[in-house]
């Protein structure tokens, strides 16, 4: 039998070495980053050790499928370095990019939840990257044991749901200068004025609701007006003033 030792998170950040010497070295990595995830804040640390039950390391190439829409959907994954992104094609084919995932992050795992036990999107790594499969089986154990995880990936959830409610209603209501604007501003909290698309000009396109034309256009005048400069996804934020201004009228006030 497996012993674990309980601490708690406020006051450590890891479950003792010694515990650790009784895992798979996969379930000890994954232990291990779970407790940096805001999912883990204020909760005893030995529900890491249940939720890594069963998890598997993987290496993943640039293009590499994760898993694709459809697909039953068994387990979730948690980053340890590189970028996945997750995507649809539409009835026409054409990709539509809805998020990019850091390392520390987890992916899929509201799908863990799903009545339909099906994945509703594809994930695809955008770079080299390290991560673990964990276990839907021990996502769900975990949470039916301990109640305090599962009002945790509730909360998650539904800032998640949150933030698509807004969504929506930003992309119907703004313009698209206000759009622009607001994306180019939050990639400056996480990257400094200097900023790299994570996504193509379609793709950005795409995810900001409007045509790639339209993009091209705003960056062009952008750059004229002395806002910006750049190109393709490699850019300098310089009138934040302005872009402040125009985001504003875009952003919820909480």
């Amino acid at each position: 039998m497996r012993i674990i030792i309980k601490q708690k998170f406020s006051h450590f950040h890891r479950i003792d070495a010694m515990t650790k010497v009784n895992m798979p070295p996969e379930e000890a990595a994954t232990v291990s980053l779970l407790l940096q995830h805001r999912l883990m804040a204020g909760l005893d640390a030995a529900i890491a050790g249940l939720m890594a039950q069963g998890a598997q390391a993987r290496e993943a190439m640039p293009g590499d499928i994760l898993f694709r829409e459809g697909d039953e959907a068994r387990s979730y994954l948690l980053l340890e370095s590189g970028e996945v992104e997750v995507f649809r094609y539409s009835h026409h084919g054409d990709e539509r990019v809805f998020h990019v995932f850091e390392p520390g992050q987890l992916v899929a795992e509201a799908a863990m939840f799903m009545p339909h036990g099906r994945y509703p999107m594809w994930a695809r790594a955008r770079s080299a990257c390290r991560l673990f499969r964990l276990q839907r089986s021990s996502l769900h154990q975990a949470c039916q044991s301990q109640p305090a995880l599962a009002m945790s990936m509730l909360a998650g959830l539904s800032s998640a749901l949150y933030g698509q409610v807004n969504k929506v209603d930003w992309i119907t209501s703004s313009s698209a200068p206000e759009r622009l604007a607001n994306y180019l501003l939050q990639l400056k909290e996480r990257q400094g004025t200097t900023v790299q698309l994570p996504l193509n000009q379609r793709q950005l396109a795409a995810h900001l609701g409007m045509r790639a034309e339209t993009l091209s256009r705003l960056f062009t005048e952008w750059q004229a007006r002395g806002y910006v400069t750049g190109r393709r996804c490699d850019w300098k934020l310089h009138d934040l003033s302005q872009l402040q201004r125009l985001a504003s009228l875009a952003q919820r006030p909480f």
